[in-house]
């Protein structure tokens, strides 16, 4: 994992992706499933434990947009639970805080004791993200982070977003660094002639 010494020193702000980037968005969606199991069992009776082993086995193999749909069909639930199921993930209220990966706690903190500027620009769902930022332990990290949903302006890989920060925050293209660990990021910070660093957790 790269270190806050590997950065380039005269860079005057990072621009950071939110979920495996900051912290393990597989952190977020285990308790959203563990609620969403706990609420068909009140409802249907089915055994909320069958359901979260069901839901985090999908999540492993097949990714997260297949884990409504194989309870769906495994239990035969109703259609009308998918909307209680979207909705949890915008509103769950968490029973644990949600953790930073410790190395990016790290360069944070370095970086705000180098007054560097910090800004999250994340896609998905507005509404979802910032649900999952509100929960997340920032240790007083929160005041100095400015965030920006990508899919307010237009989602990466389009640039429109990153362009917006840079005009609003007086930044010049080589001010700054985009950090991410996809390849829209990749492709947005190309776009925009911005450096961009992968990141990968073990």
């Amino acid at each position: 994992m790269l270190t806050y010494a590997d950065l380039e020193p005269r860079k005057k702000a990072l621009v950071l992706e939110l979920d495996n980037v900051l912290y393990p968005e597989k952190d977020y969606l285990l308790q959203v499933y563990y609620l969403f199991a706990s609420f068909l069992e009140y409802k249907e009776l089915f055994d909320a434990r069958v359901l979260t082993k069901l839901m985090t086995k999908t999540l492993e193999e097949e990714g997260a947009t297949h884990v409504f749909n194989r309870v769906q069909e495994r239990f035969n639930i109703n259609e009308q639970y998918r909307y209680n199921f979207n909705l949890l993930h915008q509103t769950a209220r968490l029973p644990l805080k949600l953790l930073l990966y410790q190395q990016a706690l790290t360069l944070l903190q370095e970086a705000v004791v180098d007054r560097k500027q910090l800004f999250i620009l994340t896609n998905g769902d507005p509404q979802q993200q910032l649900n999952k930022i509100r929960q997340m332990e920032w240790h007083g990290l929160e005041q100095y982070l400015t965030c920006y949903f990508a899919d307010e302006i237009k989602p990466k890989p389009e640039p429109d977003a990153l362009h917006y920060i840079l005009k609003k925050h007086n930044l010049e293209r080589r001010d700054i660094v985009m950090m991410g660990n996809s390849e829209a990021d990749q492709l947005c910070a190309e776009a925009s002639g911005v450096d961009f660093i992968e990141i990968v957790h073990k």
